[in-house]
């Protein structure tokens, strides 16, 4: 049987018992039926891996013993943060997942001139949950040991403003800039537009606050496309990715 793998919010260490949250329990107990002396492997996004051992199985309370701590290898050197315009439904779900599984370190959805997502503060919230939920599902299938941090919504023009990175990068696929001819970054900032693409505008303003533009080809990707090609080629070049 395959070992589950469970996020589990709450300080971790070798040696330690402990009731794991009603989520895990929903999963653990009630949907796969698992029993005392079978195996888990947790992890709460501090970097480490722990295989634990459960040790009361019910309905309602699941307790775990933490029987080895490892370092995990499998994080990225390189730091990506994502500014990702807002798209709708799936396909932004589609670039948290992915995005997450091939290496983000951090996004922040961004409000633009052309994107078609509106949303109040309370709707904000309930999204910035929903997406933060996302990339905790893609690290425990990707065997990830650190969450990605899900910002909440921000303007476009704040954003490039304010983000900190050795690179910056917008997608512009007008440009001709070779990633290749760029010197090695420790960190990058990735600016993806809206499925209508950026406006002059923003471009301007995003060079203007030291964004370089750059291209991945002649063709132009959509919205929840760009972050996965973009960070295997930047992983690739800068990265983990040989």
């Amino acid at each position: 049987m395959r070992i589950p793998r469970c996020y589990e919010p709450q300080p971790l260490q070798n040696g330690q018992t402990l009731p794991l949250g009603d989520s895990n329990v929903q999963h653990l107990a009630r949907t796969l039926r698992m029993r005392a002396g079978d195996r888990v492997q947790l992890f709460n996004g501090d970097g480490r891996d722990y295989a634990a051992t459960l040790v009361e199985v019910d309905k309602r309370r699941v307790l775990a013993h933490i029987d080895a701590a490892e370092e995990s290898a499998r994080e990225p050197r390189l730091k990506v943060h994502i500014g990702q315009c807002l798209s709708r439904g799936e396909r932004m779900d589609y670039a948290v997942q992915k995005a997450t599984e091939t290496g983000m370190s951090r996004m922040t959805p961004l409000f633009s001139e052309r994107c078609e997502v509106k949303l109040n503060s309370e709707r904000q919230d309930k999204r910035q949950r929903h997406w933060q939920q996302v990339a905790v599902s893609a690290c425990e299938q990707s065997l990830r040991c650190s969450v990605p941090d899900i910002d909440a919504p921000q303007p476009l023009l704040e954003w490039v403003q304010s983000v900190e990175a050795d690179l910056k990068l917008v997608l512009h696929h007008h440009s001709a800039r070779a990633l290749g001819e760029l010197p090695p970054p420790a960190s990058v900032a990735l600016l993806i537009g809206p499925e209508g693409g950026l406006s002059e505008a923003e471009v301007a303003a995003a060079a203007a606050a030291g964004f370089q533009p750059v291209c991945f080809g002649p063709r132009v990707l959509r919205t929840e496309t760009a972050p996965v090609a973009a960070q295997a080629i930047l992983h690739y070049l800068w990265g983990d990715w040989a």
